[in-house]
Formats: structure tokens, sequence, C-alpha cells
């Protein structure tokens, strides 16, 4: 590849960057960003040659989009109305069947690769782009059949080369699954985040008793209310799925503690440890 445009430069798209110029050293990666700053930060920091336009995508021989999932609902058609015949163009946004349904007729849908690779940090903008954050991860392809089998092969081949995992879901199943490994975990931070900060108004005692479970479990909450807003609203209806089953479970392990039912606490923490054997195989 020798010419590449990455859309939206912070975290996401700005570590793709920093791998793209590993494996195509000389290959140009330009940026697009309605945010000003974000270009002239991830220009300094040589995360892109230069910024672009939109018209300038035919010229791409690889689009990603790496911006929030309502802004990608939005831009995505106007991108494939760009670009060349041979550019391959794919997203990395954590909802998926709002958004492929939405290019389904569009002339250029064979240019376009529905995926969702699952990797991040809690934090945001181009100062946060970190190499390698691809390695060992999966990224999660939808409807690989409607991509042109030429773009398809440039794709997984780039994949493989990051070191990412390859699974394949169709989008209905991808946003339902995704609602319970991924969505709930921010809603849960959130929330955790949200409760200690009503109950506990003395910012010193929390920094204070606060240890190392607390920090890791509310670590999400530090994530970007701009990413995430679009994607619980994108997937309203898997997430309250997961949010009342959530609940229920909340509701029911209240009631055992109520109930002094504290031999069905533990049963219910010891059958739940089998999690890490399940997690154990990602590492």
């Amino acid at each position: 590849m020798k010419q590449i445009t990455i859309i939206g430069v912070g975290l996401i798209g700005g570590s793709f960057s920093l791998d793209l110029k590993a494996i195509y050293p000389n290959a140009s990666v330009f940026g697009l960003d309605q945010n000003e700053e974000h270009l002239k930060i991830a220009q300094q920091k040589g995360l892109i040659n230069a910024a672009v336009a939109l018209d300038d995508l035919a010229q791409m021989d690889l689009v990603i989009l790496a911006i929030p999932v309502d802004a990608t609902l939005k831009l995505l058609p106007n991108v494939l109305d760009e670009i060349g015949d041979d550019t391959l163009v794919f997203d990395a946004g954590s909802t998926k069947l709002e958004l492929c349904n939405t290019v389904r007729q569009h002339p250029k849908r064979r240019n376009y690769l529905a995926a969702h690779p699952i990797a991040g940090t809690e934090f945001s903008g181009p100062d946060a782009a970190i190499k390698n954050l691809y390695k060992g991860k999966t990224n999660i392809i939808c409807e690989v059949e409607l991509t042109a089998f030429k773009l398809q092969e440039k794709a997984l081949e780039l994949f493989s080369q990051l070191g990412m995992r390859i699974r394949y879901m169709n989008p209905e199943a991808h946003d339902k699954h995704i609602a319970y490994v991924s969505h709930l975990s921010h809603i849960s931070a959130f929330m955790l985040g949200k409760t200690v900060m009503d109950k506990e108004k003395n910012e010193r005692d929390i920094f204070d008793m606060a240890g190392s479970g607390f920090e890791s479990t509310v670590r999400l909450a530090k994530s970007s209310p701009d990413m995430w807003t679009p994607i619980f609203e994108q997937n309203k209806a898997n997430v309250i799925d997961t949010l009342n089953e959530y609940i229920n479970n909340l509701n029911h392990f209240k009631e055992l503690i109520e109930s002094d039912n504290f031999a069905a606490v533990y049963n219910e923490m010891k059958s739940t440890n089998y999690i890490k054997h399940i997690l154990k195989g990602l590492q």
C-alpha cells in the first residue's frame, strides 16, 4: 500500500497509523478529522504525513474510519462516493447492524469491509495512540461476502500483519453479543463510578480508600462519552436487554444478602469463578 487515509486520528486511528507505518514504511499516511487540534498533534507526533479532504480519497489504497459510530453512519456513504474502484474501506466501530444496513445498496458496497477490532484503552485522542494495540486482539468481520474478494484478501493480509485474530459474524449477532461483553462493562464502570461519587462526597476519601480492585473495575469510566453515547443509542435494544438481565442478577444477589443466605451468596460467586477459565484463553 502506498497511500492511506485515516479518518479520526485519536486512539484507534492513531494506533493504526503507528502500526501501518511500521508495516508499510514507504507509504504515506494521511489524516482527516474535524478536530483541527487533533490533526496538528497527529502530524507533530508523526502519526500522519499531512491532512487531506474527502475529495482526495480517490487516490487512496486504504481508508480507515476510526470515529464515533454516529459519525461513521453519516460519513461512510460520502466516503464510498469519493473513493477509487480499488480502494479498500473499513471501519472500527462497536456497532454494525445499522451501519451495514445504511450502505447495503450503495454502488461501492463491495469496497467496504465491516470490521470491529476489539481493542482500546480508556484514553482518547492522538496522544493516546500506542504501537501494537491490535496484536493478539480479535477483529470481528461482518458480511464479508459483500466485500470484493480481492479487497477481502488485502484486508486479511493487513490484519494478519497486525497480529489480529479474525472472527466472522452477522451484524445482528455481533451487536447482541458485544452488548454483553463490552457495552455492559462500560455501563457498569460508569455507574459504579457515579455511585461512589454520589455517596462519597470527600474526594480524598475516595483516593485514600480505593484499592486496586476498585481502580481496575472503574477504569472504563474514564472512557469518552462522545464515543460511548452513540454506541448505546445505536445498540439500544440489545443494551436494554442486557441491562435488564444484569439488574435482575443484582437484585437477586441483594435479596440473598438481605435474607442472610450467605451459603447461596458463596455459591453464586463460586460458580461465577468459572469465568477465569474462559478468559484464560485470551491471555
